[in-house]
């Protein structure tokens, strides 16, 4: 199938997101804006064995793509066709990165 068979996905970025962004240098900058136009699009669910990840059952966020050595975290609601992205890390910040993200999740749950 082409793409533009496909119903395009709104991308939307956290405010964490934007900020690991523009910390990156201009030309990884535009090799994540273009790897998440690419994959994230169209078909943002689609695994691959180098790309997207779909992380443990349960896991938040669900979905991982990997770019070089970055990853971009994410989730997809296929009910409002958009993704989320919340953060956009180092390979080797990535464990660190997961942990603090359930943490903050877990803080949100518990405020009334």
């Amino acid at each position: 199938m082409r793409k533009g068979s496909f119903v395009a996905y709104i991308i939307d970025f956290e405010s964490d997101a934007v900020e690991d962004l523009k910390a990156l240098r201009k030309g990884e900058r535009v090799r994540v804006l273009t790897a998440i136009e690419e994959h994230l699009t169209y078909e943002p669910t689609r695994q691959s064995k180098s790309r997207i990840k779909h992380l443990r059952p349960g896991s938040q966020p669900p979905y991982r793509l990997r770019i070089d050595t970055l990853r971009v975290y994410y989730d997809v609601r296929t009910d409002s066709k958009s993704v989320t992205i919340y953060g956009i890390v180092d390979k080797e910040r990535s464990l660190e990165w997961l942990a603090a993200f359930a943490q903050k999740l877990a803080g949100k749950d518990e405020q009334p």
